[in-house]
């Protein structure tokens, strides 16, 4: 985890994760010192940065190591992203970030974050898995560009995502 720690809500996301995929979420806090990949004139982090640092840990084990941020990110081709991850490989990241439902209505919504940070985890650890985009809105593997389009997709893999989900 980089630039947050809640222990209510990571607990909340182990439990999930590990009830409904055969995956053991070992939670750790990392020391990288993640202002190292902020761009000042965008006031955003680069993914490429992160995802790098990622790799250069990783020690090429069977693991499979997720940042989890509560910053805004972006990466060349998008001016800001929910998240990112190597398409079947082992390291992704999950921003928080434009999550939160204060950032568009004023009003925290706990819950609403953890539903929409569900969505996102599974949809970047499907792409470690393997998986593409869905054209099924009710799947997870759907691609959101707006936190209006996470909202309405489904909250787990469709049969035929779940049915191809590599977890070798």
């Amino acid at each position: 985890m980089l630039g947050f720690y809640d222990s209510v809500f990571f607990k909340r996301l182990k439990e999930d994760i590990e009830s409904r995929l055969p995956l053991e979420v070992e939670l750790f806090e990392s020391l990288y010192d993640i202002e190292e990949a902020f761009n000042e004139e965008r006031n955003q982090y680069y993914t490429p940065d992160i995802l790098q640092h990622l790799v250069d840990r990783h020690n090429g084990n069977h693991t499979y190591r997720m940042a989890v941020l509560n910053v805004d990110i972006f990466n060349p081709v998008f001016k800001y992203v929910y998240g990112e991850a190597q398409l079947r490989g082992r390291i992704s990241i999950v921003s928080l970030f434009r999550l939160h439902e204060e950032l568009y209505t004023g009003s925290a919504n706990p819950e609403l974050l953890f539903l929409r940070s569900m969505k996102e985890i599974y949809h970047e650890l499907g792409h470690n898995l393997g998986l593409v985009h869905c054209l099924d809105w009710d799947c997870v593997m759907h691609t959101s560009t707006s936190v209006e389009e996470i909202d309405i997709k489904g909250g787990f893999y469709c049969p035929g995502c779940f049915r191809k989900l590599n977890f070798s």
